[in-house]
């Protein structure tokens, strides 16, 4: 088949490696002018790592794995009240720290080395629209050229436009929970450990700081809010989301003013709402959704890159059984691939979140006091370690005709 794929990040080019392995010939469109290697930290759970494992691609995702030890929640002083470690036994589950956290900018580049000499790629080129009838589906392209295709991959991520070009009219895909997000870089400096620090805010506000190499540190400004503004702000330009994000934390005390004050010269900045994507359909015709495009769970599910490896991995091999009958494949792809959706975004619980965004300082205390004693009692670790499943369920991959 010609199966043109629109978005080359992790899903785009996990499906890639797959369908060329079975033989079709893949074309992959990014709309950035180069491979989008950049990002902040993902982690891989579960069924994704096994995903990865059939690839052939662990060793090397290992050979780039952040060290990340655990989690600590700490005060205006930035001394720890509680830390959750990771779970390294390599059983049961993981932890608020995966085994396997990685860049995604380095996650990226693993999956280009593995698919660029088997398919092809086109950057600085988007999918602005297509028709299809029954054989055929016919792309244009962002530079006002056009491509005959079997079909049409939207991989294109959370705010997919070929997610938008086959729902209905008015349809709102997303699952709000009234938290927002933002994320950039600052340079490291020598109290930054490898241990990622949590600090709460009253008035549902969240920092979060996690290293990744010995020159940079991440940081995260997380809120509780369910305002116009909040949800526009993330369509603005960086200035102004920088501005909005600088005045909801500018009181927030510990390593704020630093953090504010990197924000000027970090190499990228990232403003988003949380939030999942639900639909009942992932396909029309020869148009298919996959990874965040189709099924997106929020980062707090700690499943989205490891969703979208599965998913890319569960429609390749459908295609890979049914070439010539793209109908069967797609349905397949649904019937099969579901459940494990459906488990994974019903494990976001918008009260578990709004425990952890505390509005009082008081609360704060609480939180802080019983994580203590939880983890004085290894609660967390004995959970994790004879836990029967991680966050994907007990729902196995399948066993797919290549890997």
């Amino acid at each position: 088949m010609r199966v043109l794929i629109a978005g080359g990040g992790v899903t785009g080019q996990a499906l890639a490696f797959w369908l060329t392995r079975g033989g079709h010939r893949v074309t992959v469109v990014e709309r950035f002018p180069a491979l989008r290697a950049t990002g902040a930290q993902v982690d891989l759970r579960g069924q994704g790592i096994e995903a990865v494992r059939r690839m052939g691609l662990l060793d090397d995702v290992r050979g780039k794995l952040v060290d990340e030890k655990g989690v600590a929640f700490v005060d205006a002083r930035g001394k720890a009240k509680a830390t959750i470690m990771a779970n390294t036994s390599g059983q049961g589950r993981q932890t608020l720290t995966s085994e396997y956290e990685i860049m995604r900018g380095d996650l990226v580049r693993i999956l280009n080395d593995a698919t660029k000499h088997d398919a092809e790629y086109v950057f600085g080129t988007s999918v602005d629209g297509f028709e299809q009838d029954k054989h055929k589906v016919v792309a244009h392209f962002s530079d006002g050229s056009s491509g005959e295709y079997d079909l049409l991959v939207g991989a294109d991520g959370q705010g997919s436009r070929i997610r938008r070009a086959i729902l209905p009219e008015g349809f709102d895909p997303y699952w709000r929970v009234g938290i927002h997000m933002a994320y950039w870089f600052v340079p490291r400096i020598d109290c930054d450990s490898n241990i990622r620090d949590t600090y709460m805010v009253p008035g549902g506000r969240q920092i979060m700081r996690r290293s990744h190499n010995p020159t940079e540190t991440q940081v995260y400004f997380v809120m509780r809010e369910e305002s116009e503004e909040a949800s526009a702000i993330h369509r603005e330009p960086v200035e102004r989301q920088q501005e909005f994000w600088a005045s909801r934390f500018r009181d927030a005390g510990w390593q704020t003013e630093r953090f504010i004050e990197g924000m000027k010269t970090s190499p990228f900045f990232y403003s988003q709402e949380i939030a999942q994507v639900r639909t009942d359909t992932w396909s029309k015709g020869r148009v298919v959704l996959a990874g965040d495009a189709a099924h997106c769970a929020s980062p707090y599910s700690g499943m989205g890159v490891s969703g979208g490896l599965v998913g890319a991995y569960i429609l390749a091999d459908e295609i890979n059984r049914h070439p010539h009958d793209p109908p069967t494949a797609l349905a397949n792809y649904d019937t099969v691939l579901r459940p494990f959706v459906n488990h994974i975004q019903a494990e976001v619980n918008p009260r578990l979140l709004r425990l952890g965004l505390p509005i009082t300082q008081r609360a704060i205390d609480a939180f802080h006091a019983a994580t203590a004693l939880a983890c004085f009692l290894h609660v967390p670790d004995l959970v994790a370690r004879w836990s029967k499943e991680d966050r994907g369920g007990n729902w196995r991959l399948p066993r797919a005709r290549y890997g």
